[in-house]
């Protein structure tokens, strides 16, 4: 299991970062790799990607997710993965947004492409472009949704 921590401060507020995070279909363009997410309800997501040629298809539920503060997912199916964004408030245009991920390569070209150094440096460009995509659409994002998810037993 490998863990990836990467963050990047974005020239949006607090809430404009986090309704555009929460707008899963759009992650495929600015997320290499990814070429669809599908939002099956609240808390499920269907993803397809695409790692060193390697097609992958896998569910992931929401576990968490509260406005402004946080959005965490485990995957329930494919390469074993969960995670957490956080972001936080620097003033009032800018916003600190923070990836934790704990993946576990499935198959050689993830394992080799994570002993590389590889699925790191894809993790810090999908946060770059994360940050070009929000403040080139001039701090407004494609939605949002500012509903709660708890983790059981909290």
């Amino acid at each position: 299991m490998s863990t990836i921590t990467e963050s990047v401060d974005v020239n949006v507020d607090v809430r404009t970062a986090y309704n555009q995070w929460t707008q899963f279909e759009s992650f495929p363009e600015f997320m290499e790799g990814v070429e669809e997410i599908r939002q099956l309800d609240d808390t499920h997501t269907h993803w397809v990607t695409k790692i060193g040629g390697a097609k992958r298809e896998f569910d992931a539920t929401i576990t968490e997710q509260h406005p402004d503060e946080r959005v965490a997912w485990r995957s329930d199916s494919g390469p074993s993965h969960a995670g957490v964004i956080t972001f936080h408030r620097l003033d009032d245009r800018k916003t600190r947004v923070t990836a934790q991920m704990d993946i576990d390569p499935e198959g050689f070209v993830e394992q080799t492409a994570d002993k590389l150094g590889i699925l790191d440096r894809r993790v810090h460009g999908d946060m770059e472009r994360f940050k070009a995509f929000i403040e080139k659409r001039g701090g407004q994002e494609t939605g949002a949704w500012r509903g709660d998810v708890d983790r059981p037993g909290r």
